[in-house]
């Protein structure tokens, strides 16, 4: 895909990307998750009024890819020390860094736009003045295209956490990846 751009997400962008969102996030969840559940967990974290909390949140970095028909995916990077017990079990690295999402249109699907994505995301870690030492993030079990490109950029599965969509539990892999390694595989 030519013409891709990936930048820092500003307030501005609250609206896209609630809408990549909104496209988005069902793509990621096992067939078994109810339209009821994803419904409620876009209606509670993914709407437009949420990703300009995330954008003023000086704990959050956000960025978006676009091509000339607007925006195509985002990421969300999330400092801080996991809440999680079974994240903070998992993940041997620290300082650590969450990328909590990494979507992109089905559109973008294939087109390198994710790995773009990516690099950006891993680039701007690699660029703070105190850099966190690993980057983690969560998958759903049943994922396997997301855990195949998120191994092609050197995560590695490190353990096992859950992920309430709705009022139902469902089933992640921890994957972790060492900051230090700035090359992406290809």
């Amino acid at each position: 895909m030519t013409g891709v751009q990936v930048r820092r997400a500003t307030p501005h962008d609250a609206d896209a990307l609630a809408a990549v969102a909104a496209i988005t996030f069902p793509l990621a969840c096992p067939p078994s998750t109810t339209d009821a559940a994803k419904q409620a967990f876009i209606a509670a974290h993914l709407t437009r009024e949420r990703f300009a909390d995330y954008l003023a949140d000086p704990a959050r970095l956000l960025f978006i890819a676009e091509d000339a028909d607007g925006a195509l995916g985002y990421t969300m990077l999330i400092f801080g020390e996991p809440r999680d017990r079974d994240v903070a079990a998992a993940i041997s690295l620290r300082p650590t860094v969450e990328l909590s999402k990494c979507y992109t249109l089905p559109r973008a699907h294939g087109s390198g736009a994710a790995s773009e994505l990516m690099t950006a995301s891993l680039a701007a870690l690699a660029d703070l003045a105190e850099r966190p030492a690993g980057v983690w993030l969560g998958v759903n079990q049943e994922n396997e295209r997301a855990q195949r490109f998120y191994r092609k950029h050197g995560f590695e599965r490190v353990g096992v956490k859950r992920f309430l969509v709705g009022d139902r539990w469902e089933n992640d892999f921890v994957y972790e990846r060492r900051l230090a390694l700035v090359a992406v595989a290809s």
